[in-house]
């Protein structure tokens, strides 16, 4: 929006030396000495912790507002205000009195100076930390960020995405659809789309939620987000033009409150669909993929139109049999699906862990078992002429490329959605899919295996709160991707893990031993 206020507010200079030292997004607040989402006033250039954190930056201005009582105050008052801030992290501005992102600037260009001088400032961090990193690694013989393949020694070069803001549900699954290869891949060998022209080509643009929705794309922005990882140039990424892109595209998805990372992987990959079948500025993406001889046509899944990568690796379909009680009629549909929903079933207990404990077989069974509709989902018998009781089971008609397996963690109650925390125990390698099958005799012993790539992982008790993070693989090495952080983990660590998403991958080596 444009904002009214900044030529009152924004009074520091640009080149000021009240910054603190360091890289200004690892910078503290000066009230609780947090270092997550900073924020620096441009009145003062004090720096107080955002709202999601413990709100200083927000109470910093509450506290500058002077009651209004006469005129010669007020005036007094619009000539220092600290109402407007600047994230250190994506360099975006807000003002507290429009409660809104700000795109305009002063006529001196003040917020944009100020802008260019805090990236210098991270800029010249990063390189003095990579500099004194190589200093030591240099001379250290263990580094955690090391490691022994043939003999060698290897630097980790994955890239974590920093917290926006509650941002952890997209930062896991943007890491976990990162280290699915044939996905990433395809996106990463599309050309570059230019979206801006004119006056504001060349510069990177600064996204607020008022704006249109005009030159936006989804496809374009998780591109350039996929291109950031695994490149080792950088520690983390800041993902804001992907995020400011959702914000307008799924509205579900505006503010900073915690979301689901099932609900937003669904939305992402529906919308990447949606785009790639109507192509961006007149230019269809989805020829890209018949040019792609590794997604033959067998593969290809159809959801709501022309096949697109998503549905040709992640497209599956089922049969739905439903059957009446009363008459025997049998009703048959095909479905196709881009993850398979299974519910916690047949609970034991296990010495070793605390709580109760169910295998992946267990949900998958819940998925695929006959059941019997209750009372509220009563079958509409065509040959009957009225809703009768009937029972119901899936079958898996065609096996996706990669299966995406989501765990229902979250159940409503009266009032509360409320978290099962059961642990899972699920396979690394050989899942067989076979018995789930329409029709396994059609299938070869090795088409029904599958690997598993990546773990979706949420820590907390609600579906609005806690915090998500996730396992992925990558040339043989497991990661742990906790928003900025990435380390080096084992696959006991993994398998530890309680599971709410799984990623698997068609199995493309001999049969392991490990099977489910």
């Amino acid at each position: 929006m444009e904002c009214p206020h900044l030529s009152s507010s924004v009074c520091i200079a640009p080149d000021s030396a009240k910054f603190p030292n360091g890289s200004p997004s690892s910078w503290c607040c000066s009230v609780c000495r947090s270092n997550k989402s900073p924020w620096v006033c441009l009145t003062c250039s004090s720096v107080h912790c955002g709202r999601y954190v413990n709100g200083h930056a927000k109470k910093h201005y509450e506290d500058a507002q002077v009651p209004l009582t006469n005129h010669k105050k007020s005036e007094k008052q619009d000539k220092v205000q600290h109402t407007v801030c600047m994230d250190c992290s994506s360099y975006s501005t807000y003002c507290y009195r429009c409660d809104d992102f700000v795109v305009n600037d002063t006529k001196l260009g003040l917020v944009q100076k100020v802008r260019e001088h805090l990236q210098n400032l991270e800029n010249s961090a990063f390189t003095a930390d990579r500099h004194k990193k190589r200093k030591l690694l240099e001379n250290s013989t263990l580094n955690s960020k090391l490691l022994k393949v043939n003999g060698s020694t290897t630097a980790i070069c994955a890239t974590g995405l920093r917290n926006l803001g509650n941002t952890c549900f997209m930062n896991a699954i943007l890491q976990s659809l990162s280290n699915i290869e044939q996905f990433c891949c395809y996106f990463k060998e599309l050309p570059a789309v230019e979206l801006r022209n004119g006056k504001t080509a060349g510069r990177r643009t600064y996204h607020t939620r008022s704006q249109g929705d005009n030159n936006v794309s989804l496809v374009e922005e998780f591109r350039k987000t996929l291109c950031a990882l695994w490149q080792g140039s950088q520690t983390a990424f800041s993902p804001e033009s992907l995020f400011y892109v959702v914000w307008k595209i799924m509205p579900n998805f505006r503010g900073y409150q915690q979301q689901d990372a099932h609900e937003f992987m669904r939305y992402l990959l529906d919308h990447l669909h949606l785009e790639l079948q109507g192509g961006f500025n007149g230019v269809s993406r989805s020829a890209i993929l018949q040019e792609n001889s590794t997604l033959s046509a067998s593969n290809k899944c159809c959801i709501n139109g022309a096949s697109t990568v998503v549905t040709a690796i992640f497209g599956g379909i089922l049969q739905n049999e439903v059957n009446c009680l009363i008459c025997g009629t049998e009703s048959r549909k095909f479905d196709p699906f881009l993850d398979i929903p299974s519910q916690f079933r047949s609970k034991r207990s296990k010495n070793q862990e605390n709580g109760p404990v169910c295998s992946l077989r267990d949900c998958l069974r819940s998925f695929t078992d006959l059941e019997e509709l209750d009372e509220t989902e009563l079958y509409m018998c065509h040959k009957c002429k009225k809703k009768q009781k009937s029972t119901k089971k899936f079958w898996i008609q065609k096996l996706p490329k990669v299966l995406c397996l989501h765990l229902k963690r979250f159940h409503w109650t009266a009032y509360l959605r409320n978290k099962v925390d059961t642990y899972v125990e699920f396979p690394l390698r050989g899942l067989d899919m076979k018995c789930y099958l329409l029709e396994p005799e059609n299938s070869g012993p090795e088409s029904c295996l599958y690997d598993l790539a990546a773990v979706v992982v949420h820590h907390g008790s609600g579906v609005g709160s806690g915090h998500y993070t996730a396992y992925a693989t990558h040339e043989g090495r497991w990661f742990h991707f906790n928003d900025s952080t990435v380390t080096l983990t084992d696959e006991e660590t993994v398998v530890k893990a309680k599971a709410y998403i799984l990623f698997y991958v068609e199995h493309q080596a001999k049969a392991g031993s490990d099977k489910l």
